[in-house]
């Protein structure tokens, strides 16, 4: 659709060129009675408005070639045509001013019909043109707010990994505390007691009991063990520094 807008431009300029430079031949009698137009009086006004219309004639054609200004200046030229192609319907049907033959009359009408289309179609070109220029920044926004959004989000998860790697998570419940596994030592084992020394008299030799009667043999070294014991039960009551038990009266 822009380049549509820009052939519109370029013919714009040309029509706008070509008013003008009739315009700036105002003091020319002659041009004007050959082709049947009203002279512009005083002259001066006429070539004023020719310096002006070939002025926009050449905005026209830079902003044909100027992206930036092309949807601007083809509203504004747009603007200018249609209403000038109003203003030359209304005094040449609705005033019949100035008086003009039929070839004329004619001329002027039709100029004034192909100045009011073309405005408005290139107003019409114009306005569709820049709410695409419209449409196509907004998206051009929001596609760079993405992409830095995402190169935030991959910056961040970066980070996050980095972290998890160099110091791993400890899982912990929340609102609880954590319990971390002391060591436990092993019980004391008390010591063994020392042995004794056994009783001479008790190291005889035991026998199981079957409920047989004991022997000869055996009964006579019972009766030495009983008798070795009470004479060791009495040299030790006899021995000097032996405890004695208490008097009693």
């Amino acid at each position: 659709m822009k380049p549509l807008l820009r052939a519109v431009l370029v013919v714009d300029a040309l029509l706008l060129l070509g008013f003008g430079l009739l315009f700036l031949l105002t003091p020319w009698t002659s041009l004007y009675d050959a082709l049947l137009l009203v002279q512009t009086q005083p002259a001066l006004v006429g070539q004023a408005f020719g310096v002006a219309l070939v002025g926009l004639a050449w905005l026209a054609l830079h902003a044909s070639f100027d992206g930036a200004l092309t949807s601007s200046v083809a509203r504004a030229v747009g603007h200018v045509n249609w209403l000038t192609g109003v203003l030359m319907l209304v005094w040449l049907l609705g005033l019949h001013t100035p008086s003009l033959n039929g070839f004329g009359q004619i001329v002027a009408v039709l100029t004034g019909v192909v100045l009011l289309v073309l405005g408005l179609g290139g107003v019409r070109l114009a306005g569709a043109v820049r709410r695409r220029e419209k449409l196509r920044a907004a998206e051009a926004v929001a596609a760079e707010r993405a992409d830095r959004q995402a190169a935030k989000d991959a910056a961040k998860n970066a980070a996050n990994r980095e972290a998890n790697r160099r110091e791993p998570v400890v899982p912990a419940t929340a609102g609880f505390p954590v319990y971390r596994a002391e060591p436990v030592g092993e019980p004391a084992v008390p010591a063994a007691h020392e042995a004794r020394p056994l009783d001479p008299a008790s190291s005889a030799p035991l026998r199981a009991t079957t409920g047989e009667a004991p022997s000869p043999s055996e009964r006579a070294a019972r009766a030495e063990a009983a008798a070795a014991r009470d004479e060791a039960r009495d040299a030790a009551a006899d021995a000097p520094h032996a405890p004695r038990p208490p008097f009693h009266g």
